[in-house]
């Protein structure tokens, strides 16, 4: 601390006060702020001899009595031992999830909604432990409870509590997710002119299925009863809105529900919903865009599966160009053309008969060597096993055989067993099959309502799907939302719900930090930002990162202290739930 002159030019006099040099964590810039104000110079020479020197004296002494408390003389015993049963470790890189988890004002909302509820735990309390543990610990409601004493926070509630809160937050899921859309808006900014929609599944580990778990195609191939959930996603990565369906509920049926809740209740204007091939109907399409609707879609094309009259057009030489429209070159890697036509789709009416309707779109195919190579190294193991099949068809059954069983003819099996049949007629190998699915190998076709769009921005807009597909994957790897560990449907909500913030919040994460770091490598860095409890009140950290520094400046927490005292750390902490 330094006595700071400033000679004020409106009164001609000068002011003085005591400061300190201060480095602003958000801009890294260094500026002076102000500890102690003295007054103007000439009345503080009625009172003293030499204000100047007396308040230098001032400043010295208060310098050094701050640097007196930072220093701390600690008396170690080598020969101590840890008593038996000693945990202290405590995790304080959570500050940063109750940093956004108060940014976006959960805590008000769950406060609010158990105003006028029975019972007296703290749903709050509940939900932040739940959705800290799912991001750093994830595992059983029982899991998340038991390791409660990992954080600094007062969790004063018990196990039953937490199960109890559960069907709470199944009645409040639909209103939690659309005021978290409003925070967010308000916020951070969002864009959702642009809406990513997929869906995926989640398995659970039960012998039977009921209403809500049922069999279904697993995206994970696994034999169990699933639940599919189908996810909006704005143009940044960030969540909107999800719901839950039967795990025998197709695709291509849970996209009207889902966008429909959006288009209603998340004041969005007009969207343009981005989608995979599984979403492509024409209740779909019309859904979208027919009637007074005006909204968009860019959804891929199955190649594969279109009409002989589409396969033609795209297989046909003829309009491709290279990158940038720039003419063709030979052996090039990627090449791509476009047209716009009509098309006929059949939309199902609200009598339930079908009546054909006529859309606008634009087509867009293009082909990628990098990805026909993937596709022919795909099948290759695929093929080696079909040909395996024709040999000793007895080593197979329908499980086993899954995704070869199509490329060898008079193959049949058992439906009760799976076991493969002995037939009249010996199982050969499809060659004309495997020479056609080759044929489209690295081609892609998307269409889309957005006629002015040009090619590239087409493609550009699509590639963004592969965020929600990472979103997925967060999801099951990450926070480990599968294999669910309850089983009431209501509970099964909450489950999801608790998993969708924490979502939420890794993503909101890796925006206020630029995206330059990914969701599980944010996680292992809060994980590891930890501390020992090292004598009385005072704690020692061991880990600092150039993630942990970027995590700090963008949340505004210091994670470079080597010790703190606990009451800087509650103080740290209450900070960030400001």
């Amino acid at each position: 601390m330094y006595l700071k002159k400033t000679y004020r030019k409106d009164s001609g006099r000068t002011y003085l006060v005591i400061a300190q040099k201060y480095r602003n964590p958000k801009t890294n810039v260094s500026t002076d702020r102000t500890i102690k104000s003295l007054g103007y110079l000439d009345d503080l020479e009625k009172e003293y001899e030499d204000p100047i020197a007396h308040f230098k004296e001032v400043a010295r002494k208060m310098t050094e009595e701050e640097d007196t408390k930072k220093r701390l003389t600690l008396s170690i015993n080598m020969d101590e031992q840890l008593a038996q049963g000693t945990d202290d470790r405590k995790n304080f890189g959570y500050a940063a999830i109750l940093k956004v988890y108060h940014e976006l004002g959960l805590h008000r909302f769950f406060n609010n909604r158990a105003r006028n509820e029975k019972f007296k735990f703290n749903s709050n309390s509940i939900m932040l432990l739940l959705v800290v543990s799912r991001l750093l610990s994830p595992g059983s409601k029982k899991k998340a409870f038991e390791e409660r004493g990992r954080y600094f926070e007062r969790f004063h509630f018990s196990l039953v509590d937490v199960y109890r809160a559960l069907s709470h937050y199944a009645n409040i899921s639909k209103e939690c997710q659309r005021y978290l859309n409003g925070q967010i808006t308000e916020r951070y900014g969002r864009d959702t002119k642009t809406i990513y929609y997929d869906v995926t599944n989640y398995y659970f580990e039960i012998d039977e299925p009921d209403e809500l778990r049922k069999y279904g195609p697993s995206k994970e191939h696994r034999r169990n009863p699933i639940v599919q959930m189908g996810l909006a996603m704005d143009a940044d990565g960030i969540p909107l809105h999800y719901e839950l369906f039967p795990g025998n509920k197709v695709d291509k049926e849970t996209f009207r529900s889902v966008i429909g809740e959006v288009r209603r209740n998340y004041d969005t204007g007009r969207i343009v919903v981005v989608a995979d091939m599984g979403i492509i109907t024409g209740d779909n399409i019309y859904y979208l865009t027919g009637g007074k609707n005006r909204n968009g879609y860019v959804f891929s094309f199955s190649v594969r599966g279109a009409t002989k009259t589409f396969k033609d057009y795209v297989l046909d030489p003829g309009g491709y160009v290279g990158p940038d429209g720039k003419p063709l070159q030979k052996d090039a890697n990627f090449k791509i053309k476009s047209r716009r036509i009509t098309r006929d789709i059949s939309v199902t009416m609200t009598s339930g008969r079908k009546k054909t309707k006529t859309v606008y779109e634009k087509q867009v195919v293009f082909w990628a060597k990098k990805y026909a190579d993937k596709a022919k190294a795909e099948r290759e193991e695929i093929v080696k096993k079909a040909m395996d099949m024709v040999v000793d068809p007895k080593k197979y059954n329908k499980a086993v055989a899954y995704g070869a069983a199509k490329y060898v003819k008079n193959l049949e099996f058992d439906k009760e067993t799976g076991e493969v049949l002995a037939g009249e007629q010996l199982p050969y190998f499809d060659e004309n099959r495997l020479a056609e699915e080759e044929k489209y190998d690295g081609y892609y076709a998307i269409v889309t309502s957005e006629l002015h769009m040009s090619d590239e921005q087409i493609i550009d807009t699509y590639r963004g799907l592969w965020e929600i597909e990472e979103t997925f994957r967060i999801t099951k790897s990450t926070l480990e939302t599968r294999p669910v560990y309850v089983s009431r449907e209501d509970r099964i909500d909450a489950h999801f719900l608790t998993c969708f913030i924490a979502l939420v919040i890794i993503r909101l994460i890796q925006k206020k930090t630029d995206w330059q770091y990914s969701a599980q490598k944010i996680i292992e860095c809060l994980n590891k930002i930890a501390c020992s409890n090292e004598q009385d009140n005072l704690y020692l950290f061991d880990y600092r990162s150039e993630l942990s520094d970027a995590i700090g400046d963008a949340l505004s927490i210091d994670f470079t202290r080597k010790r703190l005292r606990l009451a800087e750390i509650k103080n740290i902490l209450a900070k960030s739930k400001k």
